[in-house]
């Protein structure tokens, strides 16, 4: 063997010997992180995939959640959500120029957009029960609910630009009274028009039903700039708003 290839043995021996081993670190699962904390996490994804209007129709709440649900319904968390939107809201009804021919409209829904009825689902489960017409309607009658305080301060914030107040719920005709002195011991007054189901829009999903009025006062003329609500149904469809908000609401869900 040559005096080179001896040399280029050495380097290659020396090389190898000397380098140093680096292992790869293992796939691990993060113990640390405990079931409650997995499940806090799963939970906060569920609701916010509901708000994006990204989940299959659903008629009560994971029985897994109903604790997360309670904990974020009685929080500030789910204040500051409802203030957000509604004071992005407020700031797009300051951007537009409402015509003085009064045409210009702002549509509100009424159940967890404008009155709370957070103490009746306190005492049901918080959406974890299957949604009870009688019981509902039961605590409907009562009017005592209380208003959606962001609402209460976007409602008379977009009245006092000049919009048309126009309210638009699912509540049945026969309980225009209730939901008036109701609506009116929260705070809200001097509205346009109220519409309710009456007999002939039985049986319509809220989709429809919404759709079909918002049609209707299109039809007349007026233009609806802005639409609130806590239902996804409550804002799509068609002849929709120019813009809408939808506030927070992982109790339930209606089509």
């Amino acid at each position: 063997m040559n005096f080179l290839n001896f040399f280029l043995l050495l380097c290659l021996i020396s090389t190898t010997l000397c380098v140093p081993i680096i292992e790869l670190p293992e796939e691990s699962v993060d113990n640390s992180i405990d079931d409650d904390v997995q499940l806090l996490r799963w939970c906060s994804g569920w609701r916010v995939a509901g708000e994006a209007n990204n989940l299959s129709p659903w008629n009560k709440i994971p029985e897994n959640c109903v604790d997360y649900v309670q904990d974020y319904m009685l929080s500030r968390s789910y204040e500051i959500d409802l203030d957000i939107v509604c004071d992005e809201a407020m700031e797009f009804a300051k951007s537009v120029v409402v015509r003085d021919d009064g045409l210009d409209v702002w549509v509100f829904d009424v159940d967890e957009t404008l009155l709370s009825n957070l103490p009746y689902y306190g005492q049901h489960g918080y959406g974890s029960e299957l949604f009870d017409n009688i019981q509902f309607d039961k605590w409907v009658l009562e009017g005592v609910a209380q208003a959606v305080k962001p609402s209460l301060k976007l409602y008379k914030e977009v009245q006092q630009l000049g919009f048309k107040i126009f309210l638009l719920t699912g509540r049945t005709e026969n309980k225009r009274e209730i939901t008036i002195n109701n609506l009116i011991m929260a705070g809200f007054e001097n509205w346009d028009r109220l519409i309710l189901r009456g007999e002939e829009d039985h049986g319509k999903t809220a989709v429809a039903f919404k759709s079909e009025k918002r049609k209707a006062i299109m039809d007349e003329g007026f233009r609806i700039i802005g639409n609130s609500g806590d239902q996804w149904s409550d804002l799509i469809g068609s002849h929709v708003s120019m813009r809408s908000f939808k506030l927070s609401n992982p109790m339930y869900f209606i089509s």
